[in-house]
């Protein structure tokens, strides 16, 4: 089954909003339900994680003075076969926690595996909006979202904080189950033909500038 990561896109714990942490409910029901499906997940809180107060992405530093929070972590994120992203919406477009966790990663990490799109907020949108950009940034992080997304409004009414559903849980584990269903779909296709097709070797990670890219 595939080894999966969860990404949590929210840095707050404070209130307001309340309740605080939220997204961590949302978190909580999508590793719950993969795991329930057999799969290996982990949920990465960016709380736990210290990224210093200056961005320097992963690849910028030498070997010998990466940072040990941020090493660890690039090794789960290159051993993952998909990643589910969970979001809350900011002026219509991703987490700023989420964006700034991510880009300390280069693009051959998550290369060639699935992702899952999953938002949510208080009021009644469920966060929609912020998915629209967040396709186009997955995509660009090489981890292309599969079609079906998860949006949670009033995700405090919907979900306890241990990530359980208050009510009508079936039904929520069924359009869950439909995203989440996708990712672990094309999570072991990609992982099966990895193992027998290097994807590197058909189209090689640029390592020395972004120029690598462009047409003659």
């Amino acid at each position: 089954m595939p080894n999966l990561l969860v990404f949590l896109g929210s840095a707050r714990d404070s209130t307001p909003p309340s309740p605080a942490r939220l997204g961590l409910r949302v978190a909580r029901a999508c590793v719950g339900l993969l795991e329930a499906n057999g799969a290996s997940v982990e949920l990465i809180d960016p709380l736990d994680i210290d990224l210093g107060c200056i961005f320097k992405p992963h690849f910028s530093y030498s070997k010998s003075q990466v940072p040990e929070p941020l090493d660890a972590l690039a090794t789960k994120i290159a051993a993952a076969d998909g990643y589910v992203m969970v979001s809350p919406e900011y002026n219509h477009a991703m987490s700023p926690a989420l964006a700034h966790l991510l880009n300390h990663f280069g693009s051959s990490n998550f290369a060639f595996k699935p992702s899952a799109i999953v938002t949510y907020s208080a009021g009644q949108w469920g966060g929609a909006r912020a998915a629209v950009g967040m396709r186009t940034f997955l995509s660009e992080l090489g981890c292309l979202p599969v079609s079906a997304m998860i949006h949670v409004p009033k995700a405090q009414e919907v979900l306890e904080e241990n990530g359980r559903f208050v009510e009508d849980a079936e039904r929520w584990s069924d359009y869950f189950g439909r995203t989440l269903g996708q990712l672990g779909w094309w999570a072991e296709a990609c992982a099966q033909h990895r193992a027998v097709h290097d994807p590197h070797q058909v189209s090689p990670a640029f390592r020395q500038a972004p120029a690598q890219r462009n047409a003659p």
